[in-house]
C-alpha cells in the first residue's frame, strides 16, 4: 500500500480530554455573565433553555447524524432575550456567543492533554505524509484545545462536524477531508478510537483504518473490524510499517 496521507480523529485519539457538562457551575457562571448584559436568568433557566435550543437544532435537522452548532445556539439564546426586551444588539451578537461557548467549555473541562507519544509520532509523520483531522466537535472548542496542547499546526484540513451540521459516520466529512488533501481513499489511513464513528465510517469510504483502543470511545460495533489495532499511540509506527508492506 502506498500511503500518501493520514487522517486522525482528535478527541480520544490524539487528545485525552474529559469534560463534565453536568457541572452546575457552567450555568451559574453564564447566568452571572448575562447579568452584565442586562439579562437576568437563574442558572436552571439558562440550563433548560440551552438544552431546549440544542434539541430544536437537532430535531429540525434533515441529517441522519445531526450535529449542533454551539455558537449559533448561544446566538439564538441571546436573540430571544434581546428581542423580548425590544433591543437590537448587533455588537453583542457578534462576539458574545463565541465568548459564552468558550466559557461553557472552559468551566466543564477537567482534563486536557495529549496521549503519551502523540507529539513524537506526529513529528515523525509530518515530513513523510500529508496529515489531516476529522472531529465530531465544535470549532469554538476544538481549535483552541488543539492550540493549547500544541498540535494545531500539524493538520490541513481540519474538518469539524459543528461547522457542517452533521457528524461521523456521514461520508461528506471524509469527502471534505479527501478533497482538501487531494488524495485518493486507497492511499489514506484513518486513525480513530470509536469503532462505529471512526472505523465503520472510514471503511465505508474505502479507507484503511487503525483503531486506537484508548480510554474513550466504543470498543465494538456489529460487523465492524479495523484493519489494525494499537493500544499505545507510538504503535502507529508499526501500523504504518504493516500497511506499507502490503
Amino acid at each position: 500500500m502506498i500511503i500518501k496521507a493520514i487522517l486522525f480523529d482528535i478527541n480520544g485519539t490524539l487528545i485525552d480530554i474529559n469534560t463534565d457538562e453536568t457541572n452546575e457551575e457552567i450555568f451559574r457562571t453564564i447566568s452571572h455573565i448575562l447579568t452584565y448584559q442586562g439579562i437576568f436568568m437563574h442558572r436552571r433557566e439558562v440550563r433548560d433553555e440551552y438544552y431546549q435550543i440544542m434539541d430544536v437544532q437537532r430535531k429540525t435537522s434533515q441529517e441522519n447524524y445531526p450535529e449542533f452548532n454551539v455558537v449559533e445556539l448561544f446566538r439564538e439564546f441571546l436573540n430571544r432575550r434581546f428581542s423580548a426586551r425590544g433591543v437590537v444588539r448587533p455588537d453583542k451578537l457578534k462576539w458574545l456567543p463565541v465568548f459564552l461557548a468558550e466559557a461553557y467549555r472552559g468551566i466543564s473541562l477537567n482534563r486536557l492533554q495529549l496521549y503519551p507519544g502523540v507529539l513524537d509520532v506526529l513529528n515523525d509523520l509530518r515530513p513523510r505524509y500529508k496529515l489531516a483531522a476529522i472531529s465530531d466537535a465544535q470549532s469554538a472548542w476544538c481549535l483552541p484545545e488543539m492550540r493549547a496542547v500544541g498540535i494545531d499546526g500539524y493538520f490541513d484540513p481540519i474538518i469539524v462536524s459543528g461547522d457542517f451540521g452533521y457528524r461521523k459516520p456521514d461520508p461528506r466529512l471524509f469527502t471534505a477531508a479527501l478533497t482538501g488533501l487531494r488524495v485518493a481513499p486507497e492511499n489514506v489511513l484513518f486513525v480513530g478510537n470509536d469503532m462505529f464513528r471512526d472505523v465503520f465510517a472510514g471503511k465505508q469510504q474505502g479507507i484503511k483504518t487503525v483503531f486506537f483502543s484508548s480510554n474513550q470511545g466504543r470498543k465494538q460495533a456489529e460487523g465492524v473490524k479495523p484493519d489494525y489495532i494499537i493500544y499505545q499511540f507510538p504503535e502507529m509506527r508499526q501500523a504504518i510499517e504493516f500497511f506499507e508492506s502490503l
